[in-house]
């Protein structure tokens, strides 16, 4: 999927509720229908065939190996950690969301985030209990959610808010802080999943296919709505 920065400047036309349903459905819950049959298939394969792929508790192991050494990090992964907390996402994503709301006076457009984050959930919680994937057996920093390991939730929330709110800031219009914004953004899931692996709360496929899901995800979203290329 090509990716469009300045679709919706082109064309900033309002939808009507059908036209709005009728591609909700055609490009975001279809799609995403394919994507959850995909992670889940992954899923499968790696507690089936793969026989858990064993050989990746080697690096939860060597993480928790350097904790006693470097406390510091311990403090910082448990702030980059709640960075993708369900409720730091929907906070973030509910007041960034009225802010663009308000600039805009554009409804369809300032949904994106939602979209996105809401697709994620939707996919990760299914997979999760699908899968049935158990935490690496490491000690944990950070308590256990009630879901399963893969897909990493806060890996999937984390890239997809912050990859649709890196599109989104194409529209700073000082270059400086365009690149400053857009660096923060991609450099958030980047920290969410060290800090879930150094905290021994995922093995690496679990945040690899986390950021598969965020990323489609916020795709999704971003092109949930037919815009006129002319």
């Amino acid at each position: 999927m090509s990716v469009d920065l300045h679709r919706w400047r082109r064309d900033e036309s309002r939808p009507s509720a059908g036209e709005a349903w009728r591609d909700a459905a055609a490009r975001v819950l279809g799609p995403s229908v394919a994507l959850f049959a995909v992670i889940v298939g992954v899923g499968w394969l790696i507690m089936g065939p793969f026989g858990g792929l064993q050989d990746e508790i080697a690096v939860n192991e060597e993480l928790q190996e350097g904790r006693s050494f470097t406390p510091f990090w311990n403090v910082t992964t448990d702030i980059w950690s709640r960075l993708g907390n369900t409720e730091i996402i929907i906070g973030t994503c509910a007041v960034i969301s009225l802010i663009i709301l308000w600039r805009t006076r554009q409804w369809w457009y300032a949904v994106i985030p939602a979209i996105a984050i809401s697709i994620q959930a939707t996919v990760f919680v299914i997979a999760a209990w699908i899968v049935g994937r158990e935490r690496p057996d490491v000690e944990k920093l950070d308590p256990a959610p009630p879901t399963s390991s893969y897909p990493s939730g806060h890996v999937g929330a984390s890239t997809a808010l912050y990859l649709t709110f890196a599109l989104m800031a194409q529209r700073i219009e000082r270059r400086w802080l365009r690149r400053l914004v857009t660096a923060v953004c991609i450099l958030v899931p980047v920290l969410v999943s060290y800090a879930r692996l150094y905290r021994g709360m995922h093995h690496l496929t679990d945040v690899l296919l986390g950021v598969v899901n965020g990323v489609v995800c916020a795709l999704l979203a971003w092109h949930w709505l037919r815009r006129r290329r002319s």
